[in-house]
């Protein structure tokens, strides 16, 4: 073995200070806290920041497609069976949907609020698992003809409504009359009540009927838009491409990435600042053992000497002081990655009993976009803060243990 075992036994009796020695140990556990609460924390928060990327990601990505086609003129896109026939044939596209979209104002019992409105095939609707698993209240089996909406959670909650109420829908789009031009204004039957988990769609997404949108929007016999769904969300790049070529007409194309570019560039910037603002913990803790080794070392002068006089090498006095400053970096790092995947692993737990403790809301839904703390613990980042907390707390313990072995033992026991 790499110590010996009177190198150990030499080591763990020196963290066990005596009454009188009692400063330097209370400084050892100020680093093993330190070092525990770092890794805990730095695991806690990279582990919800993957929960965060990974269900918006999720919900996102099954909500909308992860490639809208648009006509190049901004308006309707005519004749979309046909090239949604052709887009379905390439490699790697799943789905095509077509869509038609638009903002209305939204009133019922009293309450007016803005809306996006989506018309979409029932079937297509169905096929959307996000949706069609997380009906709250109603059926989709109701989702048909020219008067049916499926709307949000949120949205119900605030405007009143559940199955069979009447929502009214004002569109900007105009209609002229004798007396002018008059918003359109039409009422609908709520089939049913969705909850996919993001604020965003469950407070302002209201599903039609295809036809019915068209009817309302007056589309004509076409679209807003297709969107195509790909097996792979990460190759969309080379389905760009693909798309283009296969459409044979001129197209606008908008893929996932580019409509959310400003929100998973700020999560990513804010995981990795917040990663490189909690290492700090951790390399404050590794001050603390250096700090803490050196006490120990000045304070052992006379042992030192001693055991150097009884035939013990510099590399023996060396190891030990090694051993004796990692004992309180690995304790420390396995404290934390126990307690940091203890704390991910039930983190939702964690917050709905703080908030019943505390009479607060600590995740607004309205603010974080998701209705529940998420956490995904990856291993790489698990390996990665304990490996580089292992790392730290081994460094910090080289230049006190070389200093102890440098020790003379004659200037050490000169005024004993």
């Amino acid at each position: 073995m790499m110590f010996s075992r009177f190198e150990r036994m030499v080591a763990l009796r020196y963290l066990r200070a005596r009454r009188e020695e009692g400063f330097v140990s209370v400084i050892a556990g100020f680093s093993l806290a330190g070092i525990a609460l770092g890794v805990a924390t730095l695991i806690v928060v990279m582990s919800v920041m993957n929960g965060f990327r990974a269900e918006m990601m999720g919900r996102i990505l099954g909500l909308n497609g992860h490639l809208t086609v648009y006509s190049s003129t901004r308006g309707n896109l005519s004749n979309y069976d046909e090239l949604a026939v052709r887009l379905k044939s390439l490699q790697g596209v799943k789905s095509v949907t077509p869509l038609v979209e638009g903002q209305v104002m939204a009133t019922a019992n009293g309450v007016s609020g803005g809306a996006m409105v989506r018309g979409m095939r029932p079937k297509d609707v169905e096929a959307r698992q996000v949706i069609s698993s997380n009906i709250r209240a109603g059926s989709l089996a109701d989702f048909k003809g020219t008067n049916a909406v499926l709307v949000g959670s949120r949205f119900a909650r605030r405007h009143g409504l559940r199955p069979g109420s009447k929502l009214r829908l004002i569109s900007a789009q105009s209609k002229p009359t004798a007396f002018g031009s008059l918003p359109r204004v039409k009422t609908y039957k709520v089939a049913g009540v969705f909850q996919v988990g993001m604020y965003e769609y469950d407070n302002s997404f209201v599903f039609m009927p295809l036809k019915a949108a068209q009817l309302y929007f007056r589309t004509g016999r076409g679209v807003s838009g297709l969107e195509v769904m790909a097996d792979d969300p990460d190759r969309v790049d080379a389905l760009r491409l693909e798309v283009s070529q296969a459409a044979g007409r001129a197209i606008r194309l908008v893929d996932w990435r580019r409509a959310n570019a400003a929100l998973f560039n700020a999560l990513k910037v804010e995981r990795n600042v917040m990663f490189l603002i909690l290492t700090l913990i951790i390399l404050v803790a590794a001050f603390n053992i250096v700090s803490g080794m050196i006490m120990l070392v000045k304070d052992k002068g006379r042992d030192i000497a001693i055991l150097r006089t009884m035939g013990a090498t510099r590399g023996m006095v060396m190891r030990i002081f090694l051993l004796a400053g990692a004992s309180v970096g690995i304790i420390g790092t396995l404290l934390g990655f126990l307690i940091g995947l203890g704390f991910a692993e039930n983190i939702e737990t964690i917050r709905q009993w703080l908030e019943g403790l505390t009479d607060t809301e600590l995740f607004a839904a309205e603010i974080y976009f998701l209705s529940q703390l998420p956490a995904k613990v990856e291993t790489f980042d698990v390996v990665s803060v304990v490996g580089m907390s292992l790392v730290l707390s081994l460094l910090a313990t080289l230049y006190p243990a070389w200093r102890a072995a440098r020790l003379d033992p004659v200037e050490a026991l000169r005024y004993e």
